[in-house]
């Protein structure tokens, strides 16, 4: 690790003497918060007023930097839902210029829920920031505002199921989707099974997700990024705020630890519905458990006007248990330590130390026997970044990762059980990168960069040679921290925009990504007790090739928006299991999978109102997923379970009076492919002198040649504000998810027709019908 770090140094003593040639142009940096709260701005303009083209955007902390030629020169900072300024500069000498945005006053015609990013001018693609502002009033289940839930009604990202947090992008897998929360990774977004997230939005600030061609700075997934940022706290004033509803309750304080040097943030959120178990006459439902509660908290503070330190963090824990008989509990838990420092006011660096951990256990105490099980995944990181300001059309930049992973595959203990414990994998992850945003002409812009990982397998956990049929030859000992194999993969990425006049652009890409982490399940959503593996001898990392092309435009002096992108994605190494292959049990895995390739294509179509009393988007994705391995449905091409042919989501917000905003959304798409059954037998035969079994069995043939029904839903909300002063507000909202009483199948079962023998049931399990809510929000 310290020649990487020598490394870095000294490419960056490089990019300082590579700025010191700009003798006839000044530097003018600086940092864009908003003046109430003190937060950061994340992508923030500012652009010269007589010269457009000159111009700079804030990054993930609020920074810009701006180099112009030596002159006079009036500068306009801009964002969205902020009134603009205008500042006049002289550019004979390098000038920091730090600005506080004022919010607009809301007014009744002219409501916004627009993103930050340009689409138009912007080379990236499939790219969408969500403000959580913009979200707060869409209706979700339990009257939680939610962002995987809202992520989902976007194009091209699909719900798994009723209820469920997890997603599914451009065809990819649920565990293709890397997930970030301040830099640290998150392995299980859901709270109760997927019907809350883990992301509590009181302490989220912004929220971008990549579904295309991401760039160089993130890896280690094939087919999306949800980048998650909290917020920093308020370093001008003390605010209390929380929300009451029927199921769950939570509590935000903030305020500043030194007035506009440094705050402090902390959030905390709990369900409470096992409260309402101890209601119920029946002794083991009295006991039984059913809740979850999270907490995040974040410090930052400002050590010298080029240097400030940040320190944040995420807690938390589900717990269901039926008394003392069965128990799950699962969490998660981040940690990210992270110090800006300004080099020059052309080179900004992030240095991150960074911790995340997944775990789950289950205890069960039935019929003389207890017995637990632990399986987790811990990730320690360290990473480097620069970023390069070089002139008003290249912004560069350069960084190193590694990650050091473990995981614990299954440890059994217990009573009156075989106790079984397998021993701890550990892999070592990095990566180094550099790309470079470049405004190449008045017509294209173009982003480009190369992402060289490297995988290596370490010691210490037994690994396996296999024979041609998948049995286990012998088993593999290597010493612990033993490299054993590595694996690099160079993953270069391209995207650009040609604007064709002020209003539409063609925007085309490609990238190559790679994936060395998996995660084994033989269920359609993902469960708490799914297990994560990484790359080894035998499973080999994923790698994906994805094409894109679309076209932008923006209506009615971009009141409006349309969008259509498609794409071709190319997998390679894919996974599944055997036929009646069980992956939960702890014998090893390696002989239970297959391995082959994946395609998805599709269509994306996007349509958004902006501004108005009256504000929305639909959006809709027309596409196929399939596999092909070797061993699975005669070798050839079938349906992956995410396979999805149609996905429609239409959204709207009202806005009725300066008091009432009412909104609704409506979804529907394809059901999930699944393998139903074709046919049963029953064996009648049973040991000498017993009574016969008459037990049935069930016929499989083709995988996931099935589907389930289709699935749509209405919701409906209205927030009604009660009190808006200085010191206090609170409002009210109501809530009705799936309003017209929609059976939609969660799980479809099959059986014996209990008055027919020779005849089969199919039963339908549903989730939800109708789901009131309400809840109270107050803020001081």
């Amino acid at each position: 690790m310290p020649k990487i770090f020598k490394a870095v140094t000294a490419i960056a003593l490089l990019l300082i003497s590579f700025t010191a040639h700009a003798q006839t142009k000044f530097t003018v940096s600086g940092n864009i918060k908003d003046k109430k709260t003190g937060e950061s701005l994340i992508g923030a303009t500012i652009r010269a007023a007589d010269n457009p083209a000159l111009g700079a955007v804030t990054n993930e902390y609020g920074f810009f930097s701006l180099t112009l030629p030596a002159g006079s020169y009036k500068l306009i900072i801009g964002y969205s839902g902020y009134k603009e300024q205008e500042v006049s500069v002289s550019a004979d000498k390098s000038n920091k210029l730090d600005i506080a945005l004022e919010l607009l006053e809301s007014q009744l015609e002219e409501v916004t829920v627009s993103g930050k990013v340009n689409k138009i001018t912007s080379a990236q693609m499939g790219m969408d920031r969500l403000d959580i502002k913009d979200i707060s009033v869409i209706p979700v289940i339990f009257g939680e505002k939610d962002v995987m839930k809202t992520i989902q009604l976007l194009p091209g990202v699909m719900p798994a199921g009723d209820g469920s947090s997890e997603i599914f992008v451009r065809g990819g897998a649920g565990d293709q989707n890397l997930i970030l929360l301040d830099d640290a990774l998150v392995y299980n977004p859901s709270h109760l099974l997927g019907f809350f997230s883990i992301f509590n939005s009181d302490a989220i600030k912004d929220v971008t997700i990549y579904k295309g061609t991401a760039p160089a700075n993130y890896g280690g997934r094939l087919s999306s990024v949800l980048d998650v940022k909290m917020n920093d706290g308020n370093d001008q004033d003390y605010h209390v705020s929380g929300g009451i509803g029927l199921i769950s309750s939570k509590l935000d304080v903030e305020g500043p630890l030194e007035k506009d040097q440094g705050a402090f943030l902390i959030t905390a959120r709990r369900t409470y519905a096992d409260l309402f178990l101890k209601l119920s006459s029946d002794t083991t439902l009295k006991k039984s458990r059913l809740y979850f509660y999270d907490l995040n908290a974040k410090l930052n503070y400002k050590l010298s006007k080029k240097d400030r330190l940040y320190l944040s963090g995420y807690f938390g824990q589900d717990d269901l248990g039926v008394g003392s008989i069965f128990g799950i509990n699962w969490g998660n838990a981040t940690g990210t330590l992270r110090w800006n420092h300004l080099i020059t006011d052309k080179l900004f660096s992030n240095l991150s130390l960074i911790y995340s951990d997944y775990s789950y256990n289950i205890n069960v105490n039935n019929s003389g026997i207890s017995a637990n099980i632990f399986s987790g995944i811990k990730d320690w990181t360290l990473k480097e970044e620069l970023e390069l300001f070089a002139n008003p059309t290249n912004s560069i930049k350069f960084g190193i990762a590694s990650i050091y992973h473990t995981i614990t595959p299954g440890e059994v203990t217990g009573t009156n059980i075989t106790t079984y414990n397998q021993p701890d994998n550990h892999s070592w992850e990095n990566a180094i990168y550099i790309s470079d945003s470049w405004k190449a002409s008045k017509k294209w812009n173009i982003d480009y960069g190369i992402r060289l990982s490297a995988f290596s397998v370490l010691g210490g956990s037994n690994l396996y040679n296999l024979d041609q049929n998948g049995n286990i030859l012998d088993t593999l000992h290597y010493g612990s921290g033993q490299i054993v194999k590595t694996y690099v993969v160079p993953e270069p990425r391209v995207s650009a925009s040609y604007i064709l006049n002020d209003v539409s652009s063609l925007k085309g890409a490609y990238t190559h990504n790679s994936q060395y982490l998996h995660l084994i399940s033989n269920s359609v959503a993902s469960n708490p007790t799914d297990k994560w593996v990484g790359s080894n001898n035998i499973i080999k990392p994923e790698l994906a090739d994805q094409v894109s092309l679309g076209y932008f435009r923006s209506l009615k002096n971009d009141h409006y928006e349309f969008s259509v992108e498609t794409y071709y994605k190319y997998m390679q190494n894919e996974i599944d299991y055997k036929d009646d292959a069980n992956v939960l049990n702890n014998t090893p895995l390696e002989p239970k999978l297959l391995f082959g390739y994946g395609r998805a294509y599709g269509v994306e179509l996007y349509f958004q109102k902006k501004v108005g009393r009256f504000t929305g988007w639909v959006s809709y994705t027309l596409s196929k997923t399939e596999l092909q391995i070797n061993g699975i449905n005669n070798d050839s091409w079938y349906p992956a379970r995410q396979d999805r042919r149609h996905d429609l989501a239409m959204v709207g917000i009202y806005k009725l009076s300066p008091k009432w905003t009412l909104s609704a959304d409506f979804v529907y798409y394809t059901g999930n492919a699944v393998t139903f059954p074709v046919g049963k037998y029953t064996l009648n035969q049973g040991a000498a002198g017993a009574e016969p079994l008459n037990a049935n069995y069930w016929i499989y043939t083709t995988r996931d040649g099935g589907r389930m029904p289709g699935y749509n839903r209405l919701d409906i909300s209205a927030t009604k504000q009660l009190k808006k002063h200085k010191k206090f507000s609170s409002e009210l909202t109501y809530g009705l998810y799936n309003a017209y009483g929609r059976e939609n199948p969660y799980i479809i079962t099959f059986r014996t027709d209990p008055n027919d023998p020779n005849k089969t049931q199919a039963l339908q399990t549903s989730l939800f019908r109708w789901v009131p809510s309400i809840s109270y929000n107050f803020k001081f």
